[in-house]
């Protein structure tokens, strides 16, 4: 091995010794030779193969894997259990505030209290009511208000709002009724009856209002009952015709007839008197008033639900 001219040496080996510690340049790089300077023996090389570690322990050799049991031909092997079926993966937690809601299934008729139990109290009962009227009656007035100030969760739901969901194409009914009309009539009351039900069997009552003919089965109460179910409530709401003209008179956009066609309608609905259902004549009543009697008539309804 050549080293750099002017660098030092690396230390010596000694006989039985590990390399040097604690070695300095200073210390074997002592400069000119003087006379009668004593030098020390000559170093003495390690012996070929040293390495300056004492030599290790022979390791005994490993026993002799035992052979495998011989077994006589035609012997079956015996099978162990069988691994179990992989496992899916559990599903992943939800971590966004989902609350699972049930389905929505036909409204059942209400449940009758027993004769030893007090009055049935609407107000506190999870119901289906249906308000039935001509336009201009205040359907969609005491609906709110009665909606609004229940004890339970409720809901109002116009068939009229839902009606105007459709923006392009939109059948007008000052356009009167056609083909066109009754299909997205009937759209919209299937879109209220599913609404509704699934309001319903989530604890929230619904209050539906819609202008239901009596003389035409179309638009009557038996696409409401199959809609929602049998658990109903339908009330007529029909104030006298001066009434119903001068509240149609305060309404804008396709929301206002013209007179004839509210004295027409109104007419119709008269046929409800003698049908069995309940009716509210409204005329001299406000808002609060006619929500009042509104409870009334469906405290009775629950006591004993009307045959429709």
């Amino acid at each position: 091995m050549q080293h750099a001219v002017g660098s030092p040496l690396p230390p010596p080996h000694q006989p039985g010794h590990g390399p040097a510690v604690g070695w300095s340049p200073a210390a074997h790089h002592p400069g000119p030779h003087h006379p009668g300077t004593h030098q020390g023996p000559a170093p003495v090389p390690p012996a070929p193969g040293y390495t300056g570690q004492p030599p290790s322990a022979p390791v005994p050799p490993a026993p002799p894997a035992a052979p495998a049991p011989q077994r006589p031909a035609g012997t079956p092997v015996p099978q162990g259990p069988p691994a179990p079926p992989p496992q899916p993966a559990p599903p992943a937690r939800d971590t966004t505030g989902h609350v699972p809601l049930s389905g929505g299934g036909p409204v059942g008729v209400p449940t009758a209290p027993s004769a030893a139990s007090a009055a049935p109290d609407p107000a506190a009962t999870t119901l289906a009511v249906l308000l039935i009227g001509p336009a201009g009656a205040g359907k969609t007035s005491v609906a709110k208000y009665w909606a609004d100030h229940r004890r339970v969760p409720t809901a109002h739901i116009s068939l009229d709002d839902v009606r105007e969901w459709v923006r392009s194409g939109f059948a007008d009914p000052q356009s009167g009724w056609n083909d066109n009309s009754e299909a997205q009539y009937r759209l919209a009351r299937r879109t209220c009856g599913f609404a509704a039900r699934n309001f319903l069997a989530n604890g929230i009552s619904c209050i539906l209002d819609d202008a239901v003919f009596p003389d035409r089965p179309v638009v009557g109460l038996g696409g409401w009952k199959r809609h929602v179910g049998p658990g109903l409530l339908p009330v007529v709401l029909l104030p006298g015709l001066d009434i119903v003209l001068e509240r149609n008179a305060e309404r804008t956009g396709n929301r206002r007839l013209t007179d004839e066609e509210v004295a027409r309608i109104h007419g119709r609905m008269a046929g409800w008197y003698g049908s069995g259902l309940p009716i509210i004549d409204n005329s001299q009543l406000d808002i609060p008033e006619t929500a009042r009697i509104l409870d009334d008539v469906l405290a009775r309804a629950i006591a004993s639900p009307p045959k429709w």
